[in-house]
């Protein structure tokens, strides 16, 4: 789909956490004006695409550009939260998103990006969802058993992965196709075990449901996020005996939860409904349901694949204007690929 200026302008809007109203008094036209650019009904004029780019912290060439993408620029964004989130916490996050699908793709045009792997499209009715985590798991030629540093794995795939501090815990993270390269962006404040089943999860909907979507979605994605974390060959025979002791040991070994090995040891077979129950009364009991022992000890899995072009930009010659034009990005705005990542702040 290719992006208008009023979609774009409404996604750098949102992002950016601005009202109609206060962007509008920022550019000293109506807001009736403004919404008719956000609308497409009214196409701005140069001097005006100057103006929105400099209250927006991007560049006119970047506001004007035609943005190729699977799925809309303003939405269809693949989601890994809690059903009671407020509709205005994951609108903000997705607008985030939608900012850094376009910046990537805005560059990796101009700078090419050549990954190392290659992520595998999958239609769910012709491959099951863990049928699909086999073949992406032969595919890049990974070892038997636990994956370790799951943020290289996909990164050297051309994903880019960014953390930021979305102000809930109801979002885990969210996902899209960028024009060849997809972008996944992760709470920064979840431990490491659930940060990697969401990193896994985001995976799954990339391989799955880039063209494919129904109302199990979710459920797939989990599917194979438990098969490409714990395949079902390797860790069956250490699902018994599933202790408590035993699943904090379970837990280092594979580096996602208790709780996720519990339910992977319930969905094949191998502990019955009132273990099921026993087990989560034990969890609730010792407050471990929300907050589990033992994740802080996991290794750190640290994004780098932005900070990488950032670093490969400033080795190339060119000056920090010019980085920013490649970029799409004014001359004091926030980005991944130049600057800390920014803190989405509850509103």
């Amino acid at each position: 789909m290719t992006g208008r200026v009023g979609d774009i302008i409404l996604v750098l809007r949102r992002a950016a956490e601005i009202t109609q109203e206060e962007l509008a008094e920022k550019l000293g036209i109506t807001q009736a004006a403004l919404s008719r650019y956000e609308n497409d009904l009214r196409e701005p004029d140069d001097e005006m695409v100057g103006r929105l780019a400099d209250a927006l912290g991007v560049t006119p060439g970047f506001l004007r550009h035609e943005f190729r993408m699977q799925g809309a620029i303003a939405a269809d964004a693949h989601m890994r939260r809690q059903k009671t989130t407020k509709p205005s916490d994951w609108k903000r996050v997705e607008a985030r998103l939608n900012v850094l699908r376009m910046h990537s793709s805005y560059l990796l045009e101009r700078v090419p990006m050549r990954p190392q792997q290659h992520v595998i499209q999958v239609d769910p009715d012709d491959q099951s969802p863990a049928d699909a985590a086999r073949m992406l798991r032969a595919v890049w030629r990974m070892p038997i058993g636990p994956v370790k540093s799951l943020t290289r794995w996909i990164e050297a795939a051309g994903i880019l992965v960014v953390e930021e501090d979305f102000g809930t815990h109801r979002i885990d993270g969210m996902s899209q196709w960028a024009g060849e390269h997809a972008v996944v962006i992760l709470n920064a404040n979840l431990p490491v075990d659930r940060k990697r089943l969401t990193m896994a999860h985001e995976l799954g909907h990339l391989v799955l449901h880039t063209t494919y979507i129904d109302a199990d979605v979710e459920e797939q994605a989990n599917q194979f996020a438990a098969e490409f974390l714990m395949p079902e060959h390797v860790i069956e025979p250490e699902l018994v005996n599933l202790t408590l002791g035993k699943l904090s040991d379970l837990k280092m070994e594979w580096g996602v939860s208790m709780q996720a090995i519990f339910e992977r040891a319930y969905r094949l077979g191998k502990v019955s409904s009132e273990d099921r129950q026993r087990f989560y009364r034990q969890m609730n009991s010792r407050g471990w349901k929300t907050r589990e022992p033992g994740s802080d000890l996991l290794a750190a899995e640290t994004p780098e694949l932005a900070r990488s072009i950032g670093r490969t930009l400033d080795g190339s010659g060119l000056t920090d204007g010019e980085i920013r034009q490649l970029i799409g990005v004014g001359p004091h705005a926030a980005t991944v690929f130049r600057d800390k990542p920014r803190t989405l702040r509850a509103v």
